[in-house]
């Protein structure tokens, strides 16, 4: 809902589950991400082989980017990638790097007291999150508690004490000063 209440002109997703990326090209044209591209012929489908910790996109270029239930994933070798600890904050980096001024980045993952659990995902702390995309303003923090409750518009302490809950981040990049732009 969020996306599509923004109307991008193309919105970039990055691994996230095929069906999200299918449904929302249904109605926003959708160029989909992933170390193994599709090889679909879809109307407003589109696909592009890539890693998220080097995305193939100039920096500041997208405008409307999600990244669903990937990042915690990153640095435990479970797809393949190399063992690295900073993983999550690394994948984050990159999608911060991508996001245009202006642009909107749409993010969730398991979220709750920090913990690993090999080789599976990373549960990390809302506030760390909120820490790993600083530079960017959290628009809306919304999320679904132990108990399987959707909430929207909460405070993302509200999840910190979770055994695992899934935390739905909305960021965005501050628009370029004035003399900057164009």
């Amino acid at each position: 809902r969020r996306v599509t209440a923004n109307q991008p002109a193309r919105h970039v997703d990055v691994a996230s589950q095929v069906l999200f990326a299918n449904l929302l090209a249904a109605v926003v044209p959708v160029l989909f991400v992933d170390y193994r591209p599709l090889h679909v012929s879809l109307s407003g489908l589109s696909s592009l082989g890539g890693s998220i910790l080097a995305l193939p996109f100039a920096a500041n270029s997208l405008a409307s980017l999600s990244c669903l239930h990937v990042a915690e994933h990153i640095g435990l070798g479970r797809y393949g990638d190399p063992l690295d600890p900073l993983g999550t904050q690394k994948a984050a980096r990159e999608l911060v790097r991508v996001l245009a001024p202006g642009g909107n980045l749409y993010f969730a993952l398991p979220v709750g007291r920090p913990r690993l659990q090999f080789n599976a995902h990373r549960i990390h702390a809302p506030q760390t999150i909120c820490t790993y995309f600083d530079d960017l303003e959290l628009v809306e923090f919304c999320g679904v508690d132990d108990h399987g409750r959707f909430a929207e518009a909460i405070n993302p302490a509200a999840l910190a004490h979770s055994s695992y809950a899934c935390g739905l981040f909305w960021f965005r990049k501050a628009a370029a000063p004035p003399h900057l732009q164009g």
